[in-house]
């Protein structure tokens, strides 16, 4: 057991997540995962996007965040204007300054914290967010490195990039879209420099925030197209921590939304939430409340416009205080309206929550999922278009709001009303319920003892840690004064959970 334990000591995890919201916590999640089963995990961002993701994290306690290290990987300033909801294009523009500083200065220190691992452990594994290519390019430079991205899509985009006339695009109802559709210009552009590489995979493979139970046919569709290569793929979602035995389930002040569930009936309550990255407009945000009051249905709803890329610059007053006065007492017993940080996994797990209206980002629609909630879908931006297409026509668990195509136009009230009234009374709705809970069911058990999702994840943790891995585990040769102290650099950029805390 002693040498076990040795081997997998000897070995470095660096999780290396792009700084936005939903990427931030998928790879702080995987990141704990790792950790709880005793390997030495690092966790590489800018100091502001790491006390985001540990102030954001639910389902972990503190006692679980201190057994990663921290690293900040100390990018150079950058501007953080507030969201434009008035915007031409739904996509976050607002956010391009923080993704420019990101990719212009992050490679130098994570190099630096690659090099100073490489020198004192037997294997450094770079699990890198697959926007964040320089992160396998430094990881190759390492005489003892691999890398793994972190595709936090739908395995099915992947596919359409293999061969977008895949009979399984085109027998499922799932309509090949190309992310670009979606995007500004400013951040295709960005991603090309970001991303250069048309293959899926840089490194040694990939990781999946997905599940067969979910995917199935696709994970086969590229995991024997990255086979071909000699490279991996490990299906290891949903990344939530209430499914997982060893994530602490009491991780926080429990929220006040939760005590209002609790009053509510069974399958009783619509769940409204848009994410961090979009704002709805004024005369949108007036519609959407016209049609929950005349639904009549039990809601909670997450009024907030997206992140700044510095979250905590301070706010001002919030545009919605005067709508917001008015609303609440039209729906005063019937709805909830939550202005800050919402806690959506237990909103989610809860009972009482019937649906999840949703703009379909991949980490919401896992989570929905997992918890065999259907969804109202109304996608933004990027893959989300995607993601709706594929729970509404592919897994029928969901009911479309509004297709991205007439994302420049204001949804009317009374077009909202139908569908949540049909998801929420209908004889459809009631079938998408019960087809969601089978999902649900289907996903959990992915992740339990013996399922799918499990097994990837033990096999990838044993892949890293094995010791039969020819050249890519030789030790590295001496380094010189330089590098040393670039090393000692590094050393000092690194903190510890509860040590030099952000």
């Amino acid at each position: 057991m002693g040498r076990e334990k040795h081997a997998m000591d000897s070995v470095a995890v660096v999780a290396v997540p792009f700084p936005a919201q939903g990427h931030l916590n998928q790879l702080l999640h995987l990141s704990l995962q790792l950790a709880s089963r005793g390997l030495d995990v690092h966790y590489a961002a800018a100091a502001q996007h790491i006390r985001q993701a540990r102030t954001r994290v639910h389902g972990w306690g503190e006692e679980a965040l201190q057994s990663i290290q921290f690293h900040d990987l100390g990018i150079s300033s950058y501007v953080s204007p507030p969201p434009d909801p008035t915007a031409d294009s739904p996509f976050p523009s607002h956010l391009m300054p923080l993704f420019e500083a990101y990719t212009a200065s992050a490679r130098a220190p994570l190099a630096a914290l690659l090099e100073d691992l490489s020198g004192s452990c037997r294997r450094v594994v770079v699990v890198h967010d697959r926007i964040n290519a320089f992160a396998a390019e430094e990881a190759a430079r390492l005489p003892n490195g691999e890398a793994f991205g972190l595709h936090c899509v739908a395995v099915s985009m992947l596919v359409g990039r293999i061969d977008a006339n895949h009979r399984l695009l085109r027998e499922n109802g799932v309509v090949l879209s190309s992310v670009e559709r979606y995007a500004t210009k400013e951040f295709i552009e960005y991603a090309n420099r970001a991303r250069p590489a048309k293959q899926i995979s840089t490194g040694a493979g990939i990781l999946a925030n997905s599940c067969r139970a979910l995917e199935g046919d696709f994970i086969d569709v590229v995991a024997g197209h990255l086979a071909a290569d000699g490279k991996k793929l490990f299906a290891i979602g949903p990344l939530n921590p209430l499914l997982d035995a060893s994530a602490s389930k009491q991780s926080k002040q429990r929220h006040e939304c939760l005590n209002w569930l609790d009053k509510q009936p069974p399958s009783s309550v619509l769940y409204v939430s848009f994410g961090t990255s979009s704002s709805l407009r004024a005369e949108q945000i007036e519609e959407l409340a016209a049609a929950l009051r005349g639904s009549r249905q039990r809601f909670i709803w997450v009024l907030r416009d997206a992140d700044r890329g510095d979250i905590f610059v301070e706010a001002g007053e919030s545009r919605h205080e005067k709508f917001l006065s008015e609303f609440t007492k039209q729906t005063e017993g019937t709805g909830l309206v939550v202005t800050g940080w919402a806690p959506q996994l237990e909103i989610l797990a809860h009972s009482a929550t019937a649906a999840f209206m949703s703009h379909c980002g991949w980490n919401s629609t896992m989570e929905s999922m997992s918890h065999g909630k259907p969804i109202l879908a109304w996608p933004m931006h990027c893959d989300q278009p995607w993601d709706a297409e594929l729970v509404c026509n592919y897994l029928k668990a969901g009911i479309l709001v509004r297709p991205w195509e007439k994302h420049s136009e204001v949804v009317k009230a009374k077009a909202i009303q139908e569908v949540i009234e049909e998801a929420m009374l209908s004889d459809k709705g009631m079938s998408i319920r019960q087809r969601a809970r089978v999902l649900g069911d289907a996903v959990r058990a992915s992740v339990a003892d013996g399922g799918s999702s499990r097994k990837d994840l033990d096999v990838f943790t044993a892949y890293i840690t094995s010791g039969d891995d020819g050249k890519r585990l030789r030790r590295p040769a001496a380094r010189g004064g330089g590098q040393r102290r670039r090393r000692a650099a590094a050393s000092r950029r690194c903190f510890k959970s509860g040590h030099g805390r952000i």
